[in-house]
């Protein structure tokens, strides 16, 4: 029997939020020093799967991550098989896609360990997170509307929404640069990238105000438009999750980085990414609208 679109919401919107928290979670264990406590990749230790009391708590946070992979795995193969049994074949694609980055994640966190948590491939590992957190994100908003319809704004604000997209993912690569340039490094044996943090935070805050300056922009366009109200309430919602975001980073850029506001700034990319998608979403409406700039019926000439 067809699974009802009601049941692939719930999984797609499951979906989101398991990719989420795996990124919150994989930076607890990167700011708790437990990068590295499995040693190595598929085992925990080079004689057992699971971590050993030797490993102390070190071992217990990094082996309970790895476990979260596998329930992460049991929602996208969820998600992806009420996909299939249901009539919206326009969301396969998406589904299948949040499910392959599952095992190419796991590799990826596997590579991360065997090198010693080389500050590029920890950066590779968390964009492909976030990635998965947009793509999913996507996929659940479109599980609830009927399908995908036309433009409900004009070319250029829907190109502004793809510069602002851009602009998104450059700040989400940049901070991962500063990451790896700073103290928490997942363990203290574990490399640095060589540059100067001062100047790479500045380049980091750079784009953020960039990408500020953009989304102000497109709120304002909005508006003086008259533009559809889910696309203003998706603007909205993201400049303040935006202008959360910088507060956070500058309060914890001026004291020293402490844990809780570390771990709350990974929180807010994973927000700000979701948002972002939606935005991108928000720009095409259900498959029964018209286009923006459908010519209207002429009314019948009455004499």
């Amino acid at each position: 029997m067809p699974v009802s679109p009601a049941v692939v919401s719930r999984f797609a919107l499951a979906n989101v939020v398991a990719n989420g928290a795996i990124v919150v979670t994989g930076g607890a264990v990167r700011l708790t020093g437990s990068g590295l406590g499995c040693p190595t990749w598929p085992r925990c230790t080079d004689d057992s799967f699971v971590a050993t009391p030797e490993l102390a708590g070190h071992g217990v946070i990094e082996f309970g991550n790895r476990l979260l992979t596998f329930v992460l795995a049991a929602v996208a193969i969820a998600t992806v098989v009420a996909v299939f049994r249901s009539t919206r074949r326009d969301l396969r694609t998406l589904a299948v896609v949040a499910f392959l980055g599952i095992p190419a994640q796991a590799l990826l966190g596997g590579v991360t360990v065997l090198t010693g948590l080389n500050p590029w491939t920890v950066a590779a590992h968390f964009l492909v997170s976030s990635a998965l957190v947009a793509v999913t994100t996507v996929l659940w908003l479109r599980s609830r509307e009927p399908g995908v319809g036309q433009l409900l704004v004009r070319r250029p604000f829907a190109l502004l929404v793809t510069g602002i997209a851009a602009a998104t993912a450059a700040v989400l690569v940049l901070g991962t640069v500063v990451t790896g340039s700073g103290p928490h490094s997942g363990d203290p044996e574990a490399g640095r990238t060589g540059f100067d943090p001062e100047l790479v935070s500045q380049l980091h805050a750079d784009s953020v105000f960039l990408l500020l300056g953009l989304t102000v922009a497109l709120l304002v366009a909005l508006h003086a438009t008259d533009s559809p109200g889910r696309v203003r309430r998706a603007a909205r919602d993201l400049l303040v999750a935006q202008v959360a975001q910088g507060v956070v980073g500058y309060v914890q850029y001026f004291t020293d980085l402490p844990v809780a506001l570390v771990l709350l700034h990974m929180l807010g990319a994973v927000v700000i990414t979701a948002f972002t998608a939606r935005l991108v979403w928000s720009v095409r409406g259900p498959a029964s609208e018209l286009p923006l700039d459908a010519p209207s019926v002429p009314a019948p000439a009455t004499r």
